[in-house]
């Protein structure tokens, strides 16, 4: 059990589970995962913390939101894991979505534009041992192309479109989720880089997420 974490938030994380199966997240290693991390420890405004456990997204700070606990699953289930895969999380926010994916076994590499965010998670996921997420302050749409390829790439706030630079550092065989901007809404999308080069992509659920946005915020 991690320092701050109690039975009670156990408890409530149980029934968030269960909610989130009722609303459909079926796959037993994104529902194990969700169960295992402290969703309060993840909020940086403590008039927020009673309601760590709702499905909801709450504000965070520098204009972002720790997302709903539904929007992770959903995404992490898209991603089809493996352990050990290398994944690009573009908006670390507040190191939540990066836990969840340390939990499925994953290797992260999170990108915050954010100054403030960036310090402010990066010694939090340390301190709570996921020493597997590690944390980049950059710009989301130039990725890491040093650590390229990745299995896995995800974004974590509204795309404007499918960065091309993401797109190259998707390894063959890779997976790509993120919600494309359609008018005011987002669509969850998941694309797969095929042996020749070719995307196929699939379309899912309409969302709503912050936009992302270019650049590095001091």
């Amino acid at each position: 059990m991690k320092q701050g974490d109690t039975y009670r938030h156990q408890g409530l994380r149980k029934q968030l589970v269960q909610l989130l199966e009722e609303k459909g997240i079926e796959k037993p290693e994104v529902l194990n995962a969700i169960e295992a991390v402290p969703r309060h420890l993840f909020f940086f405004d403590s008039a927020f913390i009673k309601q760590a456990y709702e499905d909801s997204a709450f504000p965070i700070g520098s204009g972002q939101t720790i997302s709903q606990p539904y929007t992770v699953a959903y995404q992490s289930t898209l991603l089809d894991l493996r352990p050990r895969m290398k994944v690009l999380e573009i908006g670390t926010g507040s190191g939540y979505q990066a836990a969840v994916l340390h939990e499925l076994g994953a290797k992260v590499y999170s990108i915050e534009r954010q100054k403030s965010l960036y310090h402010q998670t990066k010694p939090l996921l340390e301190k709570l041992g996921y020493n597997r997420v590690k944390c980049f302050y950059g710009d989301g749409f130039e990725g890491l192309p040093t650590f390229a390829p990745f299995d896995r790439i995800i974004i974590t706030a509204a795309a404007p479109e499918i960065p091309s630079k993401l797109v190259e550092q998707l390894a063959v065989g890779g997976k790509f989720v993120l919600p494309l901007d359609e008018k005011g809404y987002q669509r969850m999308l998941r694309i797969t880089k095929l042996e020749d080069g070719s995307l196929e992509t699939e379309e899912f659920e309409k969302f709503a997420f912050v936009p992302m946005l270019r650049g590095k915020q001091e």
